[in-house]
C-alpha cells in the first residue's frame, strides 16, 4: 500500500476529528473514521462494478462530503482521481460537454462518478455513451480489503488551468502527494487542535490537496462550504473561522481583498480571528496592498499580522512549493524597478529610489521535498537576486503530463521541471516576478503585467481583480511591442464616464509603471475570460480587443 493511502487509513482509525459541512445553517459533522467507512463501501462498490487497479475515475460533484468519500474510496480501490471542471449557471452546456469529452478521452476515464448538484449532467453522459454511476448508489460490502497502490502509480490527474481550451493534466503520484503533505503538515505544525476552514473548489489543487487532503491526512478538523456559498455571502468565511476557532485557511489574493471590505463594515467584537495562525495566500500573484488592507481590517477582530502566509505552489509539485515562516508577517523585497526590468537584477532600493521601486512578496524557502533553482535561457544556474526561469525537482514534482496527444515528459535530462515563472532567490527565499509567457518587452524593459494590473485596479470605477494587461506585438495596430489594458467596470456604456475612466487609468499606469498603454478597453462585468479556478486567461482576453468598436 502507498504511504499516502496507508496514512489515510491510519488517521481514520486514530483521529476523533472530522469534517463539518452545511454550516452555518445546517451543519453536519462526520468523523474521519465515519468518512473512511463510507469510503470503504464506495471502494467495494467500484471494484464489484469492474473497476481495476490503476484505471482513471473522473468525478463531477460539488458537495464536499460526497467528494471526500468518493475520492478516498477511489484510492482505496487502487484507481486515480480526476476532478472535472464544473458547469455554472452561465456555462454553455454544449461547450462544456465537448470540453469534458476531450478530457475524458485524454485521461482514458473508465468511469464518471456524478453527485450533487450535477445530477442532471448524467443525461449528457448517457447520451454520449459514457459509463457513469451516481455517487449516492455506491454502497458495497463493509468487509472490503484495500487494493494496494504503488508509490509511482497515479493518484491524482490534476487538470491544469487552461484545460478547457487545451486539455492537459498533471500526473501526480502517491509519492508526490505524500511528500508534499508531509512537508506542508510539518511547516504549518498541523495537530489535533487545528481547524482548517475552506470554501475553495475541489477541482483546483489548492482546494483538493491543500484544504481537503491536508486535514484528512493529518486528522485535523475541516469546516468546508462551497465556492457558491462564499461568492453569495463572502462574510460566511470569516464567520466560520470565528465560530469554529479556525487556525488555517487558504485562498487566492482576490478573496482576501473581498473579505477585507466585508471586515471593514463588520461590527467590532462580532468576530474572533485570534486563533488563526496561517492564512495562506497563493494561486495568483499576491498584491502587497491587498494583504496590508486585509491585516488592517482584521486587526479589530484579533487577527495577527504574522498569520498571513505568502506561499508559492503549482499542481506540478502536488501543491505547495514554499510557505513563508509562521513567525513572519508578509516580507517584501523592495527593489530598483528599472534594474529589475532592464538588467534582470533585483537590487535592494528604498521607497524613495529615483527610478522607482517594485515591492515583491517573499514566498518562503522551498519545501524539503522540492529543490528550486533559477537559470538563464542557456540553462546556466544564476545566483541570488539574478532573475531567470524557475525550475523544480524532487519527490513532490511530477514526471509527466497527459495531453490529447499522449503522455509528455515534464523533466529535462537532469530531472528539472521548468515551471513557467520568472523569479529569483534571496536569502533562501523564493520571489516570483511573473509568468514568462506574459512578459511585455518595451524599450529593453521586461514589464510584468501584474504591475500594470495593480496600477489600473487602483482607479475608482475599476472592478477589483478584474483587470488584464496583455501584450500587443508589432503589427497589432502598433509599430512595436506594447500592451493593452482591459478592465471591467459598471461605467461601461456611458461615453463620458468611460473617457474619464480610461484617462485616469492611463495616468495611473504611466505614473506607477512609466509606460503608456497603447489601448484601454472598458468591458461589462463578467467579460474577462478566466479559468475554472478563477485565474485570468490573458491570451484569451487579448482576443476581446478586436471585438470592440
Amino acid at each position: 500500500m502507498s504511504r499516502f493511502v496507508d496514512t489515510l487509513v491510519d488517521t481514520a482509525g486514530r483521529s476523533r476529528r472530522g469534517m463539518v459541512t452545511g454550516a452555518p445553517a445546517d451543519p453536519v459533522r462526520r468523523s474521519w473514521g465515519q468518512l473512511h467507512e463510507a469510503a470503504r463501501r464506495t471502494a467495494a462498490a467500484l471494484v464489484a462494478g469492474g473497476l481495476a487497479p490503476r484505471q482513471a475515475v473522473a468525478v463531477l460533484a460539488g458537495d464536499p462530503a460526497e467528494v471526500a468519500r468518493v475520492v478516498q474510496g477511489t484510492w482505496l480501490a487502487g484507481a486515480s482521481v480526476t476532478m472535472l471542471h464544473q458547469p455554472t449557471p452561465r456555462t454553455d452546456l454544449s461547450v462544456w460537454r465537448d470540453d469534458t469529452l476531450r478530457v475524458l478521452r485524454m485521461i482514458d476515464a473508465r468511469l464518471v462518478l456524478v453527485g450533487a448538484p450535477f445530477e442532471a449532467m448524467a443525461g449528457v453522459l448517457r447520451e454520449q455513451g459514457i459509463p457513469h454511476r451516481m455517487i449516492g448508489d455506491l454502497d458495497g460490502d463493509e468487509g472490503f480489503s484495500v487494493v494496494p497502490a504503488a508509490e509511482d502509480d497515479a493518484a491524482l490527474l490534476q487538470l491544469t488551468s487552461g484545460s478547457t481550451a487545451e486539455p492537459k493534466a498533471v500526473r501526480i503520484t502517491h509519492r508526490n502527494i505524500h511528500a508534499n503533505l508531509v512537508d506542508t503538515a510539518a511547516h504549518l505544525e498541523c495537530g489535533d487542535d487545528d481547524v482548517l476552514v475552506s470554501w475553495l473548489p475541489l477541482f483546483h489543487d489548492m482546494g483538493m490537496v491543500g484544504c481537503l487532503l491536508l486535514p484528512m491526512f493529518t486528522g485535523s478538523d475541516l469546516v468546508m462550504v462551497t465556492p457558491a456559498e462564499f461568492l453569495a455571502r463572502p462574510m460566511v468565511w470569516a464567520e466560520l473561522m470565528s465560530r469554529y476557532g479556525g487556525t488555517i485557511t487558504a485562498a487566492p489574493n482576490f478573496a482576501y481583498a473581498i473579505l477585507a471590505r466585508q471586515l471593514a463594515r463588520a461590527d467590532a467584537g462580532s468576530l474572533d480571528l485570534s486563533r488563526l495562525k496561517a492564512l495562506c495566500n497563493g494561486a495568483e500573484p499576491i498584491d502587497p496592498a491587498t494583504v496590508e488592507g486585509f491585516v488592517a481590517a482584521g486587526a479589530r477582530f484579533g487577527l495577527r499580522p504574522e498569520a498571513v502566509n505568502c506561499c508559492y505552489g503549482a499542481a506540478e509539485s502536488a501543491l505547495v512549493i514554499s510557505l513563508s515562516a509562521l513567525s513572519d508577517p508578509m516580507l517584501l523585497d523592495t527593489v530598483d524597478a528599472l534594474e529589475l526590468e532592464k538588467n534582470g537584477r533585483a537590487l535592494p532600493a528604498g521607497d524613495d529610489h529615483p527610478s522607482g521601486v517594485r515591492r515583491l512578496p517573499m514566498l518562503g524557502a522551498a519545501h524539503p521535498s522540492v529543490a528550486v533553482r533559477v537559470v538563464d535561457d542557456s540553462g546556466a544556474e544564476l545566483g541570488d537576486r539574478e532573475v531567470g526561469r524557475l525550475q523544480l525537482r524532487g519527490d513532490s514534482v511530477t514526471r509527466s503530463y497527459l495531453t490529447e496527444d499522449g503522455p509528455v515528459q515534464a523533466l529535462d535530462d537532469d530531472g528539472w521541471l521548468n515551471i513557467g515563472d520568472e523569479g529569483y532567490l534571496v536569502d533562501g527565499q523564493i520571489v516570483v516576478c511573473g509568468r514568462r509567457k506574459d512578459v511585455i518587452i518595451m524599450g529593453g524593459r521586461n514589464i510584468y503585467p501584474t504591475d500594470i494590473e495593480r496600477a489600473a485596479a487602483g482607479v475608482d470605477g475599476v472592478r477589483d481583480g478584474n483587470v488584464a494587461a496583455v501584450r500587443l506585438m508589432a503589427g497589432d495596430s502598433v509599430a512595436r511591442e506594447s500592451f493593452a489594458v482591459l478592465v471591467e467596470s459598471r461605467l461601461v456604456g456611458d461615453p463620458a464616464a468611460e473617457k474619464a475612466l480610461t484617462d485616469a487609468i492611463a495616468s495611473r499606469v504611466i505614473a506607477d509603471v512609466d509606460a503608456r498603454p497603447a489601448q484601454i478597453v472598458v468591458l461589462p462585468p463578467g467579460s474577462l475570460p478566466k479559468t475554472p479556478s478563477g485565474k485570468l486567461r490573458r491570451a484569451a482576453a487579448r482576443s476581446l480587443i478586436s471585438r470592440r468598436p
